[in-house]
């Protein structure tokens, strides 16, 4: 046994640890025997005291494989001391001792029993695809663990993992077996530019057959490539047994890819990541990987999860080039170089940071959890995604004030997304929704099972997603349809399990294109979109984000889309699926809300009442009512978006500022106000909002008397000393009242005036109770500069002659006298005599 399963090496210091530990990391290489030999070894630990051991692996085809395989080792059927439960199937009993689980099964039997009673172990295996299910179960499974279960023991395993981190994090000793591994030779072939994967891959494979020995598997990164990959190699016409490995297939077809070939005929296995761990393919001594795989990415910007293409991490392929060398020596082909290969990232990035958080945000507030961060994660969920998953679960009525209401209560009954869940209670004729017809919920169950399993119609088939309900009913009637068979095949089988689950048959009747709309709206509620302009492919969702149909789609033709399918895009998005909506039917979901605004163009404030499915409008109606409030609040909106000119007293608020802001920084103990551009705006409602009462036009308000509400800005006490203090004209010997330019800074005021009409004037003037001198620009008979000066006595004594000698020829009509101190100013030339 020992030789079979190196893994055992490690038993007896994991029995002891496990025995003193609560928690306990066991790092093993793949084909160590981890998955299948030590829950068996463990069945009878004492601690265990003959309670339950739950083993929780990231893919289906994983669980049914290693249940199956201890099962076999045990001598037994599936189902009796060794079981399994995915998704819509279990093969458990009441004498199961062992149940091996998928993602989601674990957190839904935490919610059902919190206490785990009858469990003794958890066993969380793969735990380094950090899937965001074996995440968030790890975290309720601690948090149960350290309030109600301090006997429940838990055992993290991995083949590749920063064992040391998790250690730490978690408290936990680590225990290593090294396993057996042959060694794996690796060769580098750079794949071409421009040639598609799966001839790359084809060409590999084709050199691996004649190169090598043993089964092949190569890796490529999803069923698209995998089912090209086959079809070259078919053409090769290589003596082989082709066998394609991926998700989607029927668990029939998967183990037969697994399972030697009864024939002893020479496999090449094309598979997808599912191959890298877990399960053991046998015979495989060459491997051939394209460097790719296909992972969800969520989009926190658009709020879409789309699949990404993305160069593995070194982990990965490691693991990957690892499954060649379990039997014997064996060859890894790497369609990459190796200065790729030093560049790739170490391990991949745990899912948790690129996921969507709608399903793992209800889990927790069904648990009752409302600070997310409260529990302990290996990798904390990023706080934007959290809210942008509380948000969308509010839209999904699953949540109200952040606690999960008695809708998302029902939703997580449903094994799913709770977009899906939304649109399933949506279609159920008890849920007070208005639906009395039991066959909706049949073609709710038709459109859950489309929009989980991929597109059967091909490409050119357009967007239409009632279309594809037809060509199911048809399929499923016995016609024939231009559609992927096994796809058909794959979406019947869920959508059977969701009749099952709804408690409905399967219905014949036609189905209204506006009610599959309605159901996509349900799951969809923010992807609701309105033709931009008749018969365009363009499309604003509500959101204000827009997307485009394919050219020529059919779907143009309707005004109003429940958008199902559609990609991030960097700019406008592609609308894959999506059906019409009835806008009478929009009409009962459209918020109803009176909106009064600025009309720029009328330069009035108009009001309308609006019905709006987010930003887009459905209809609106003017009103002419508008309550004082209402108007105020808009035109002090209008004023500071467009500034206080619209008031029509540019030259004399400027004035008035400048004057006022210069006190506020001559006389800084008097309580000057700011009366700033800026602070003004900011405080509309105090000093202009008592004088808009009655106005609701641009025309009225440019009637405002400035003086009156200028003036109630400060106390009485300072309005009446600001023309003494400082006052916007000043007297010269001319007689004449010359204005004063102030500045906001406290800069001296400037005086522009000519000189002529100083004559007389010994001292220059000043404001502020004579403490601030002014800045005379002294100005020639035609009004141009002659000089600048703070001090006129001294312009007189040594600067006057000068300028006297310059310009009196120029200007010969006006006075020019030798003696400024005594001559008389004068506003004009001189008059003439006799």
């Amino acid at each position: 046994m020992k030789e079979l399963y190196p893994v055992l090496e490690a038993l007896p210091e994991l029995r002891q640890k496990l025995g003193e530990h609560r928690i306990v990391i066991l790092q093993a290489p793949p084909g160590a025997g981890k998955s299948t030999v030590l829950p068996l070894e463990l069945m009878n630990e004492a601690w265990l005291a003959g309670k339950k051991t739950i083993m929780l692996e990231p893919r289906r085809l994983a669980a049914r494989s290693v249940a199956m395989r201890m099962a076999a080792l045990r001598q037994q059927e599936v189902g009796n001391a060794i079981g399994y439960r995915v998704r819509f199937e279990n093969r458990v009993s009441e004498n199961t001792r062992i149940e091996v689980v998928t993602e989601g099964i674990l957190t839904r039997m935490i919610q059902g029993d919190n206490s785990l009673e009858g469990v003794g172990l958890l066993i969380f295996d793969e735990f380094h695809e950090r899937s965001l299910q074996a995440d968030l179960a790890l975290a309720l499974s601690l948090q149960v663990q350290q309030v109600l279960r301090d006997d429940l023991r838990i055992l993290i395993m991995s083949a590749t993992l920063d064992s040391a981190k998790l250690s730490a994090l978690l408290n936990a000793p680590v225990v290593t077996s090294l396993g057996r591994q042959f060694p794996v030779t690796h060769q580098y072939l750079p794949a071409e530019q421009h040639v598609p994967l799966a001839v790359t891959v084809t060409k590999a494979i084709r050199k691996a057959w004649f190169e090598q020995k043993g089964d092949i598997l190569a890796f490529l990164p999803g069923a698209g490539e995998i089912q090209r990959a086959a079809e070259l190699l078919e053409n090769e016409g290589l003596p082989a047994s082709i066998h394609p490995l991926f998700g989607d297939l029927s668990f029939g077809k998967q183990q037969e890819a697994i399972m030697p070939h009864p024939q002893g005929i020479r496999k090449i296995v094309l598979a997808t990541s599912i191959a890298e761990t877990s399960l053991t393919i046998e015979g495989i001594g060459v491997v051939v990987d394209c460097g790719y795989s296909r992972v969800p990415r969520f989009d926190p910007r658009s709020g879409l999860t789309r699949l990404e293409t993305v160069r593995v991490t070194k982990d990965a392929a490691d693991q990957r080039a690892g499954r060649a060398g379990r039997l014997g020596p064996g060859v890894c082909y790497r369609l990459w170089s190796e200065g790729v290969q030093m560049n790739l990232v170490a391990n991949r990035t745990p899912e948790i940071l690129d996921a969507d958080l709608a399903p793992l945000v209800l889990e927790l507030s069904q648990w009752g959890v409302k600070d997310v961060q409260s529990l302990t994660w290996v990798t904390a969920p990023p706080p934007g995604a959290v809210n942008q998953a509380k948000e969308l679960l509010h839209q999904l009525e699953a949540l109200e004030n952040d606690q999960i209401t008695a809708r998302g209560k029902k939703m997580l009954r449903f094994p799913t997304h709770p977009r899906i869940a939304h649109m399933l209670l949506e279609a159920l004729p008890d849920q007070d929704n208005g639906v009395k017809d039991p066959a909706i919920a049949a073609v709710a169950a038709d459109i859950a099972a489309l929009l989980e399993e991929r597109d059967p119609l091909p490409k050119e088939a357009g967007a239409d997603l009632s279309l594809r309900v037809e060509v199911l009913r048809r399929w499923r009637s016995g016609e024939k349809v231009a559609a992927e068979r096994n796809v058909l095949e794959r979406i019947e089988k869920l959508a059977s399990a969701w009749r099952k689950l709804l408690k409905v048959n399967t219905a014949g009747t036609p189905v209204a294109d506006t009610e599959t709309g309605r159901l996509v709206m349900a799951a969809y509620p923010e992807r609701v979109a309105r033709q931009m302009e008749k018969h365009s492919e363009r499309y604003k969702l509500m959101n204000g984000r827009v997307a485009k149909l394919p050219p020529h789609d059919p779907l143009t033709r309707e005004p109003w889309l429940a958008v199902a399918q559609l990609d991030a895009g960097s700019g406008e998005g592609k609308i894959f699926q999506a059906a019409p909506l009835d806008e009478q039917e929009l009409m009962t979901h459209a918020a109803e809300k009176q909106t009064v605004s600025w009309d720029d163009e009328r330069g009035m404030v108009v009001a309308v009442q609006e019905k709006r499915i987010g930003i887009l409008l459905l209809s609106a109606r003017p009103l002419n009512v508008i309550s004082e409030a209402q108007r105020i609040e808009v035109l002090c909106a209008m004023l500071r978006t467009q500034g206080l000119k619209v008031l029509g007293w540019e030259e004399k608020l400027a004035s008035w500022q400048a004057r006022v802001m210069s006190l506020r920084q001559w006389r800084t103990n008097d309580g000057w106000p700011d009366v700033s551009e800026q602070h003004l705006l900011e405080t509309l409602e105090t000093w202009l909002a008592p004088f808009l009462t009655n106005i609701g036009k641009r025309t009225e308000l440019q009637k405002l008397e400035a003086e009156t509400i200028l003036s109630t800005i400060f106390p009485w006490e300072l309005g009446s000393r600001l023309d003494a203090l400082a006052p916007e004209r000043l007297p010269v010997p001319s007689g004449s009242l010359i204005r004063l330019n102030y500045f906001d800074d406290g800069r001296p005021p400037v005086m522009e005036v000519r000189l002529q009409e100083l004559f007389g004037m010994l001292e220059t003037p000043a404001v502020n109770e004579g403490r601030n001198k002014i800045i005379l620009h002294l100005l020639s008979p035609g009004y141009k500069p002659v000089q600048v000066t703070q001090d006129l006595r001294s312009f007189w004594s040594n600067t006057y002659a000068e300028v006297r000698k310059e310009l009196r020829t120029r200007y010969p009509k006006h006075s020019w006298p030798e003696d400024p101190w005594t001559a008389q100013a004068v506003r004009g030339a001189k008059r003439r005599t006799g």
